[in-house]
């Protein structure tokens, strides 16, 4: 139950290489860890699975209540927790989900990755800043990352010298520890064929120039509760789920719930034209449909298997698959499954993204949801009945999210827990 959280100033600091770089050299030296991804994020954690040899769970401090995160977090090894964007930063007005609130939540230390790039001696400013910012969140390490040269390494420790928090590390420029990425950031980990190579690449990186120990030292209780937090029930007894590079956006935690409730899940691959098993309920979640609607629109027994099921529901990339078209980024015109009147576009983009307060008007879920929305899709044509009445992180009612048809129903909207 001991945990540390791997946080930086801002975006692009290069947290989640030095993370995955960290959860390797772990495992490479025979410690057993775990990790978590703050937020809404379905890429960084494949990544972190395959790193650590454990699932990566979210942990996200804006949907779900704190005893639902002191749950999650509960296990017989150490966990590292990756934060998204800066420490500070949340949803709007106030910045509510910050991985900040992690810290609080879990009472837990926070390593500052901090990028020094473009800095010399005003790093201490920065480390000083957001050390004294909030005095429920305890800064307790820094990892000195994008390091230009020993000088440049010099430079730093001597403005940080008079610093209380230990510095555990320098990492220094390197080519090899960039990763591709995509408008929904990283490329997914199933779609890199030298993923074993980087991974193995970055372990070595981290074991030469952080002090794994000292790192290790910094792991401290996580905050428990004896409260069971109420979960979103399985939407059906049986439940067969894409899943492929095509629709692999699915919440761990969702399905593990489900599965703790008694319904029964099994997987399918619309890439690969397999249809959905016998089941009460098939769901498609997000993913990228758009890379691959030209071979989805040609795999009959996928199409035909998802028509003739007994119900649907699609998020965000299965929401557009559900419909009777995408149109993707060359402006050509895919035709899919035509469950839903709905037509989208990628060839024009418009970025849309932002937690979403949901209230169901039918569907498989019911009631109150807090969820997310990202994506850069464009809505050509929606006809029917919405499926969400919505609300933004500020409480702003919101135009009506996705569409329902009798057993069919979906939305823009990837849902993270009941409110």
């Amino acid at each position: 139950m001991n945990g540390v959280i791997i946080a930086a100033p801002s975006s692009g600091s290069g947290k989640t290489t030095i993370t995955l770089g960290l959860l390797r050299a772990l495992r490479n030296a025979g410690i057993a860890i775990r990790s978590a991804k703050s937020g809404p994020d379905y890429i960084d954690p494949r990544f972190h699975a395959a790193a650590s040899g454990n699932e990566c769970v979210n942990l996200d401090a804006w949907a779900m209540t704190p005893e639902r995160i002191q749950t999650m977090a509960l296990g017989d090894t150490p966990m590292v927790i990756e934060g998204a964007m800066g420490l500070f930063d949340g949803a709007p007005p106030a910045g509510k989900g910050a991985t900040a609130d992690l810290a609080r939540i879990l009472q837990i230390p926070v390593v500052l990755v901090v990028d020094v790039s473009h800095q010399a001696q005003s790093v201490a400013a920065v480390v000083s800043g957001f050390a004294n910012h909030r005095a429920d969140v305890r800064i307790a390490g820094l990892i000195l990352n994008k390091v230009g040269s020993p000088r440049h390494e010099t430079m730093l420790r001597d403005a940080l010298i008079d610093t209380p928090i230990p510095i555990l590390g320098c990492v220094h420029r390197d080519t090899n520890l960039q990763t591709p990425s995509r408008h929904l950031g990283l490329v997914q980990a199933s779609e890199r064929g030298d993923l074993e190579v980087f991974l193995e690449n970055a372990a070595d990186v981290m074991a030469k120039h952080i002090d794994l120990h000292a790192f290790q030292s910094l792991f401290s209780p996580m905050a428990t509760t004896n409260n069971a937090p109420k979960i979103l029930p399985p939407p059906a007894q049986s439940i067969a789920i894409a899943s492929d590079a095509a629709f692999a956006f699915s919440y761990p935690h969702l399905l593990d719930a489900w599965k703790s409730a008694g319904a029964s899940l099994s997987f399918f691959s619309p890439l690969n034209n397999e249809a959905p098993a016998s089941a009460d309920l098939v769901i498609l979640p997000g993913g990228y449909p758009e890379l691959h609607a030209g071979k989805l629109a040609s795999n009959d027994t996928f199409l035909s298997g998802v028509r003739n099921a007994n119900a649907v529901y699609g998020e965000c990339g299965g929401y557009m698959a559900m419909g009777d078209g995408i149109v993707d980024a060359d402006g050509v015109a895919h035709k899919m499954l035509g469950l839903l009147r709905l037509e989208t576009s990628f060839f024009k983009r418009k970025l849309t993204l932002g937690y979403r307060s949901l209230s169901s008007n039918g569907g498989i879920f019911d009631g109150h949801l807090n969820a997310h929305e990202f994506h850069y899709a464009t809505t050509l044509r929606a006809i029917g009945d919405p499926l969400f009445s919505a609300s933004d992180a500020n409480g702003v009612l919101l135009a009506d999210m996705g569409l329902i048809r009798g057993q069919y129903s979906g939305s823009f909207a990837h849902v993270i827990d009941r409110a």
